[in-house]
């Protein structure tokens, strides 16, 4: 996406694709296709639709990795399976260089329903949309701008595990810390409003790629 040092920002209404990578491996084991909302200097956002088909991870006997238990949810051998975001969409927002995403959901009827702050590695930016790893811990923001955090104990069994050292673990503390100060301050994305937009009633649902987990052609052997 860089184009004579400057970066080629994508057109609203272009389908990309938002992964993660495994946290163990250079694999990726999530892949979801969007349909980008806004990108510029400032902020990427997109669009996932319901019934989008998606990659998501599975316990190699095909066992939906919530329901391992913690002890062994990030031992067990894995495969990922083609699957479809159920539910209502999600609005995914991203600012260039921020170790976080900020996700919008809602209810049936577009009754909004809460922020959540994935705290993850920040966004790579390729050809064919973004990349990054998710850091297992993360933030729940209501609609009254009270917050919590979430899956503290699978940040901690993720450590436990090895998937994160101390150092790296600290970070992530550190990018939560920095997360909650943006909260308290109630400043963007939160301020901004995106809990009254709609997606346009035009766009289409994207389809997922069969090579969605190809390397990017500046990391790709």
């Amino acid at each position: 996406m860089e184009a004579g040092g400057a970066t080629a920002f994508w057109a609203p209404g272009s389908h990309i694709l938002w992964r993660y990578r495994e946290n163990a491996g250079d694999r990726f084991h999530i892949a979801r296709p969007v349909t980008v909302v806004r990108d510029d200097a400032d902020l990427l956002a997109v669009w996932l639709a319901p019934g989008t088909q998606c990659v998501r991870p599975v316990l190699a006997d095909g066992t939906p990795v919530h329901l391992e238990p913690l002890q062994s949810r990030y031992t067990k051998p894995r495969t990922v399976q083609r699957d479809r975001w159920f539910g209502t969409g999600v609005l995914k927002l991203a600012r260039p260089g921020d170790p976080w995403s900020v996700w919008l959901f809602w209810d049936p009827g577009w009754r909004f329903k809460n922020w959540y702050v994935n705290l993850e590695q920040p966004l790579a930016r390729w050809g064919g949309g973004v990349d990054s790893e998710d850091h297992f811990l993360d933030i729940s923001v209501n609609a009254d701008r009270t917050w919590h955090w979430r899956d503290e104990d699978e940040f901690a069994q993720a450590q436990r595990d090895g998937l994160m050292d101390a150092a790296q673990a600290e970070r992530v503390r550190d990018a939560g810390r920095s997360a909650v100060e943006v909260i308290r301050a109630w400043g963007p994305p939160f301020s901004d409003g995106w809990q009254h937009w709609r997606p346009d009633p035009s766009w289409t649902v994207p389809s997922l790629p069969e090579d969605w987990d190809r390397m990017p052609a500046h990391v790709s052997s």
